[in-house]
């Protein structure tokens, strides 16, 4: 009977050894989850702090801020003239059906597009036939 001990010793520890396995992975599942939590909090920590700093120096920003802060002025400006149509569309669709005339969307202010990659030419295999 040594034989039969021997194996059921084995088969416990094996048993044993999976499940202090499947609680460390468990446990590291875990602490990935309120890892992203806690990233998910800095992100809005980090978009309060910029909304606080905007609302603040938005106007005179320091040296390092202003082009971020003339992004948002230039979206906030672009957003009010795009109600500002969407008002006069509004308006105007009451009275009467006018023609339909082209739109100019206001220009926003982007940063400027890097160059375009030139594609290379894909030469063409020669055709052999059978």
């Amino acid at each position: 009977m040594g034989f039969f001990d021997t194996l059921k010793d084995k088969a416990t520890d094996l048993a044993q050894a999976s499940v202090a396995q499947s609680k460390r992975l468990a446990e590291i599942a875990k602490l990935k989850t309120a890892n992203m939590g806690e990233e998910d909090t800095i992100k809005k920590a980090y978009i309060e702090l910029g909304k606080l700093y905007y609302a603040e120096k938005g106007a005179a920003p320091d040296g390092a801020y202003a082009a971020a802060c003339e992004k948002i002025t230039a979206a906030k400006a672009a957003i009010e003239a795009n109600n500002d149509r969407i008002a006069e569309l509004k308006e105007s669709g009451d009275e009467e059906e006018p023609e339909a005339a082209p739109v100019e969307a206001e220009p926003v202010a982007e940063e400027p597009a890097a160059e375009p990659v030139a594609e290379e030419p894909v030469a063409e295999e020669p055709k052999t036939e059978e």
